[in-house]
């Protein structure tokens, strides 16, 4: 390692939190563009983790880079807790414009999907009188609060305690599950709502951290219609996977439903601190004065934001998505035909996931191998991560263009095949999940 980076990785070592750290080898970059970061030697990275999509438009975009420069001139203050400022109340206009929904609206508007999603639990159960919570194993909403205590991730990793106010039902994995087994599910849902006490029920369109699982057609709407027959409100966390990444503009779109609120984070930002949720006013109104951050709304993440969800309108970015997406996930289904330990390549637009296993037959989970994969492809110039202990995450900007979609099938491919190159010693440090 160069001494540039391995200074670096020490000064951070002896600087930075471990609670705020998931590292899976030793990356080290100064800047970015486009697809691709870059290292403090020079070398680049081909990006294929977008940060965990927050950077949707890549590095760089010359429209996030006006939007802030703008912004950053006059200011009107730091936030929009007590003050009304254009940028907050025009965000929040395109959101209701851009989000499908029924009667009087409110948005939310936070730093993180994190706080979207626990503002949107806690006003869910003020506005029902309910005090239950149901959601998913291996789901992810959030690193914090109620949001935190929701996260099966958090839940069944131990981060979190468990809450007797949580129910957590099974979310289908196709590969693994059987239609008599999906039914199960649907029934195991139905009967954490019969009690009828569930203020509301998060649900990711794409089961994100817990292995990027797609689940089958409809399944969305089968949710729906069992949270209205409940009176339960269904909250849509597009966070992750939302705003153009699956190849329409919302992730919930696929099934053809209107959530009761929708929650969005990361890429809404592009690598600001910026989130949203988006729902009834009867439920986001009140109570007065509970979801008080005082940087929120702030006046540079709002005109990012704004720039956002423009330019993915301009630039036919949810288009692209299905496009590449489509290209990138034929190259690696056919670069890894004759690769036993890849058992599924899955996906909808840019949400990608590369399901590693033992043997195809078995479909058994393969945690160790997926560890050294991602290694061996920061080795190879790409970084991309790995959710649910064995799935490759590959969620590029949605700027992606077909050479690089190319280059992402070939370094993959070849990091699956050498995986084996990289040693216990050189994972140690890197325990990544």
């Amino acid at each position: 390692m160069p001494d540039a980076e391995a200074g670096w990785i020490a000064r951070d070592a002896a600087a930075l939190a471990g609670v705020e750290k998931l590292r899976f080898f030793p990356q080290v970059v100064e800047s970015g563009a486009g697809c691709l970061l870059v290292e403090p030697g020079g070398r680049e990275l081909l990006d294929l983790s977008a940060t965990w999509t927050a950077c949707g438009l890549g590095h760089g975009h010359p429209a996030v880079v006006e939007a802030l420069t703008r912004a950053a001139q006059a200011p009107p203050g730091a936030g929009a807790l007590s003050a009304v400022h254009p940028s907050a109340v025009a965000l929040a206009e395109d959101l209701l414009a851009l989000v499908p929904g029924r009667g009087e609206r409110r948005v939310y508007l936070g730093h993180a999907g994190s706080d979207a999603n626990d503002v949107a639990i806690r006003c869910a159960l003020a506005a029902t009188g309910r005090p239950v919570v149901v959601a998913f194993h291996r789901s992810y909403h959030g690193g914090l609060g109620l949001a935190m205590s929701a996260s099966g991730v958090h839940v069944e990793g131990g981060s979190a305690a468990p809450s007797e106010d949580v129910r957590f039902v099974d979310y289908p994995e196709p590969f693994r599950d059987g239609h008599a087994a999906y039914e199960a599910q649907l029934a195991g849902i139905a009967a954490a709502l019969a009690p009828r006490d569930a203020a509301c029920l998060l649900v990711e369109p794409i089961l994100s951290d817990g292995g990027l699982i797609v689940p089958p057609d409809g399944f969305l709407a089968d949710v729906a219609r069992l949270c209205a027959d409940t009176g339960t409100l269904l909250i849509c966390d597009e966070v992750k996977v939302g705003l153009g990444r699956p190849g329409t503009l919302h992730a919930f779109a696929h099934d053809g439903i209107v959530p009761d609120i929708v929650t969005f984070g990361k890429s809404l930002g592009a690598g600001l601190p910026l989130s949203a949720a988006v729902g009834p006013a009867a439920v986001l109104d009140q109570p007065a004065g509970s979801a008080l951050l005082t940087t929120a709304g702030n006046p540079w993440s709002t005109a990012v934001g704004r720039a956002v969800l423009r330019t993915i309108e301009t630039e036919g970015l949810a288009e692209r998505a299905d496009a590449m997406g489509g290209r990138l996930r034929a190259g690696l289904r056919e670069a890894c035909a004759g690769l036993t330990a890849v058992g599924e390549v899955r996906g909808r637009g840019l949400a990608i996931g590369v399901d590693l296993v033992t043997d195809r037959d078995s479909r058994e989970r393969d945690p160790g191998l997926a560890a050294r994969v991602v290694y061996r492809a920061w080795e190879l110039g790409a970084v991309v991560y790995y959710v649910g202990g064995n799935v490759l995450e590959v969620t590029p900007p949605l700027v992606i263009g077909e050479s690089e979609v190319d280059r992402a099938v070939e370094i993959l491919t070849e990091a699956i095949r050498t995986a084996g190159r990289i040693t216990d010693e050189q994972l140690a440090a890197y325990a990544g999940w």
